[in-house]
């Protein structure tokens, strides 16, 4: 057994029934205890996601940690992960995306809302916040060890994970798909495997341009990110529904397959039922890839957001709470079903041969009225900004949870960010079927503590919402 196979069943088992129903009924647990709050406060919400609190203390405003938040969230899972979900469970993997997405709104409230309930902020202004705060000091000082727990994988989960090898993997692949498909131009060959030059230099750029910002800190990171994130989400969201319109005649049958393959019946995943042991099978896997993979994308209930929302200039928990909530709004419920719906639209999941971003670069050149150099390049530009944007994300976040880990050990931080950039540096050469599956891991691993956490403290959440919006009426 090779050690990549070792880490596909650590994978599977940790990705397993438990933790997805976990997370789910933690979702649903909460849009009990919130009172369905998604939907009856959503508008409310998005008008608070771009108007600023005044008078709030924090190092960045509402919207810029807003920012910050998705720059980390909309990233490759929104293009790559929809993707892969698809190919793997089928079209009903987006439905169980959606239906992740709906639950983990209210899980994503409760996380803003305890970052800003339980954060700290120094003599300096410095604020600190995140799951080991709200673990520490809401569950208690007993719970100390869980909050240190949560830390250590957010660490990890940064350098190892999502946060830095899955994002350059997933540029260099988009940037060699595009000028370099056949690998013509070699640059050097490492294990077998032959690297183009397109690889080399896009590797290099991105390195430069992550060590530009991140040495700069949570102010420079939310400076880019409020610039970039908006057009780029704009850009991506345009092109899709570009597609989606140019194709509408076919949107119905498209839902209809989403909607039977979530329950593993369909025509289209006979294979995929074949393959995991008839419907209930079918129906699993598809649950499973798209509650996953809508994870990876959201990171709803992961407590990655919550440290971005705990730098906001406001002393409102409630106000937060609804615009962190926006963020699996936009990520997921928009972003993500744009891709997947025209993804299942071109019929491209199910093409021999395709996987990962090729799959979506399929989807477009097939929908969309442009030569298929045009959609490809499109593709690249907004996957690019994507992962660019979740590298500057999640150095922030595990340099908090680093931080917390350290108390607050700035010499240490400093070097952190070198040692990140470095894997930024080696990410484009390493395996990436290995990398995704180590991603994976360390989210799961996240989850845990911070969803014991959320559970635990619901009740808090509830009662301070309901006086909240009494108070309002």
């Amino acid at each position: 057994m090779t050690i990549t196979d070792v880490i596909v069943e650590i994978d599977d088992f940790l990705w397993g029934p438990p933790l997805i129903l976990l997370i789910l009924l933690a979702g649903i647990y909460l849009t009990i205890r919130v009172r369905g709050l998604q939907v009856r406060h959503l508008g409310k919400a998005l008008k608070f996601m771009v108007k600023n609190e005044e008078g709030g203390e924090g190092e960045v405003s509402s919207f810029g940690a807003l920012c910050t938040a998705l720059s980390a969230t909309i990233g490759t899972g929104n293009i790559v992960g929809v993707a892969t979900a698809i190919a793997a469970g089928g079209p009903g993997a987006l439905f169980w995306m959606i239906v992740a997405a709906f639950f983990g709104m209210a899980t994503k409230y409760t996380e803003g809302f305890l970052a800003i309930k339980y954060r700290t902020i120094d003599d300096e202004g410095h604020v600190l916040g995140g799951p080991f705060y709200y673990i520490e000091n809401g569950m208690g000082k007993n719970w100390k060890w869980l909050a240190k727990l949560f830390a250590i994988f957010g660490v990890f989960a940064g350098l190892l994970g999502i946060g830095t090898i899955t994002q350059i993997n997933g540029i260099s692949s988009a940037v060699q798909n595009f000028f370099d498909p056949n690998v013509t131009n070699v640059a050097f060959t490492i294990g077998g495997n032959s690297y183009s030059w397109s690889v080399v230099i896009i590797g290099i750029i991105v390195t430069l341009c992550t060590a530009l910002v991140v040495i700069g800190g949570i102010k420079r990171i939310s400076k880019v990110s409020q610039v970039v994130v908006p057009f780029m989400a704009v850009l991506y969201v345009l092109f899709a529904l570009m597609l989606i319109l140019c194709n509408i005649t076919k949107i119905p049958a498209a839902v209809a397959e989403i909607v039977q393959g979530a329950f593993g019946f369909g025509d289209g995943i006979s294979s995929i039922r074949a393959m995991a042991g008839g419907v209930l099978g079918a129906m699993m896997a598809s649950m499973q890839k798209g509650v996953a993979r809508g994870i990876f994308s959201n990171e709803a209930g992961l407590g990655s957001a919550p440290i971005a929302a705990a730098a906001a200039k406001t002393k409102d928990t409630v106000r937060q709470g609804l615009v962190s909530m926006t963020g699996t709004f936009i990520d997921t419920i928009i972003i993500c079903t744009m891709t997947g719906l025209s993804i299942v639209i071109a019929g491209s999941w199910a093409k021999e041969g395709l996987e990962g971003v090729a799959i979506t670069t399929d989807a477009f050149q097939s929908g969309l009225p442009f030569p298929a150099v045009v959609s490809s390049f499109v593709l690249m530009v907004c996957l690019t900004f994507f992962a660019f944007t979740t590298i500057l994300g999640w150095d922030y976040y595990s340099e908090r949870c680093l931080e917390y880990l350290s108390n607050r050990n700035k010499s240490l931080v400093k070097v952190y960010r070198w040692i990140y950039v470095l894997a930024v540096f080696i990410g484009p050469y390493l395996t990436v079927k290995a990398v995704w599956t180590i991603a994976d891991i360390f989210n799961g691993l996240m989850a845990i503590p911070n969803v014991i956490a959320l559970i635990a403290l619901g009740g808090i959440v509830a009662k301070e919402t309901r006086d909240y919006f009494k108070k309002l009426k």
